[in-house]
This record gives structure tokens, C-alpha cells and sequence, in this order.
């Protein structure tokens, strides 16, 4: 991604598990709501990955810019604006369900991320990965502020212990490396 973009995070708190009837209905409209963006051509939502634990869902979306955000919760043709209201009539006023949401915009020159053995996953998902060699084998380099050398190289040795017997690296179909960054700006190579 070479342009600024939109970290969303968005999720429900259950407060009380003895309100069913106002927590499931929380729960149940935000697959909805990803069902629409997702049909929608041109919604904005480029990716998204959701967490839950025995009280909490959490969400975590990448969003083109806090526009396109800002267009969808406030539509009210779209899920969203029903889903508040009804969370203002119910839980809203009992305090049964919690809910939160966090913006964050980003500049793609001041993040990074590493994926090594994983699926599309995050802000992986979002944009194009790439293999993490050369000027993009350390989070300094990648972030364009030190020019670190590796501490663990693809062998698994530190220069003062010997390797084990680990395969160096797991293969991708195309036999690329599958320690990915995600590409971030212009200051990373194609």
C-alpha cells in the first residue's frame, strides 16, 4: 500500500452474559454489516480480522481512508446506522453490552510488518507482500531508520551456536521465501 490508510478497530464488550437478548443481536449485525461491505464494489474495506475471547469480539479492519469509514457508518440506507440505533434503545441505555471502536490513520512510511509460515493475515491481507531480503530483511531497514544486520539469520544460528537441524526455510509454491513484509511505501523495492 503506498498511500495512508485507516486502522479500524471495532468490537463489543459483553457486561452482563444474562442479557442474551441485547448482546446477540450486537453480535449477530456486525456479519451482516462485513456481508454488505464486502458486496459493495467500491466500500473501502480492504481486509479485516476479528479476535474473541469469553466476553469480547474484536474486529480489526483496513480501511482505503477514514472517508470511505465515515460514509459507511453514517449512511442510513446501509446496516450500520440501524444496528446503533438499536443498540441506543437497548443496550445503550442497560449498559448490558459495551461497545468501542478505534481510528487510526497511517502513513505507509511509519509502520512495518513480518509474516514468516503465515496465511494472508492483518495488514498482510491489505496490501502485497513481498519477500523479507536485503533492504527488507529488519524492521529498522524496512522503517528506513537503521541499517540493522540480522540477529537470527534464515539457518537459525546467532554466530555463536551452532544451526539445528530445522529447515531454513519453508517454500511457497512459487519456491519463494515465505518471510513476507508487507510493502510499505516507495522506500522498499519491488
Amino acid at each position: 500500500m503506498d498511500e495512508p490508510f485507516v486502522v479500524f478497530l471495532i468490537g463489543m464488550r459483553i457486561n452482563s452474559y444474562w442479557r442474551v437478548h441485547e448482546w446477540v443481536p450486537i453480535a449477530g449485525s456486525m456479519p451482516r454489516m462485513l456481508r454488505e461491505l464486502e458486496a459493495a464494489e467500491h466500500s473501502g474495506l480492504l481486509h479485516f480480522e476479528t479476535a474473541v475471547t469469553p466476553r469480547t469480539i474484536l474486529m480489526i479492519q483496513y480501511w482505503d481512508s477514514f472517508e470511505s469509514v465515515r460514509e459507511y457508518a453514517r449512511d442510513p440506507l446501509q446496516e450500520h446506522v440501524p444496528a446503533w440505533v438499536e443498540y441506543n434503545r437497548t443496550s445503550g441505555r442497560s449498559g448490558g453490552v459495551g461497545i468501542f471502536h478505534e481510528t487510526y490513520l497511517v502513513d505507509p512510511d511509519d509502520c512495518e510488518t513480518v509474516y514468516n509460515n503465515m496465511p494472508e493475515f492483518g495488514l498482510g491481507g491489505a496490501g502485497t507482500l513481498e519477500p523479507a531480503v536485503g533492504k527488507s530483511e529488519t524492521a529498522g531497514k524496512r522503517l528506513g531508520t537503521v541499517d540493522d544486520e540480522l540477529v537470527v539469520p534464515a539457518d537459525g544460528s546467532t554466530g555463536d551456536t551452532a544451526p539445528d537441524d530445522r529447515p531454513t526455510e519453508a517454500s511457497t509454491d512459487e519456491g519463494e521465501t515465505r518471510s513476507l513484509i508487507r510493502r510499505l511505501g516507495a522506500r522498499l523495492p519491488l
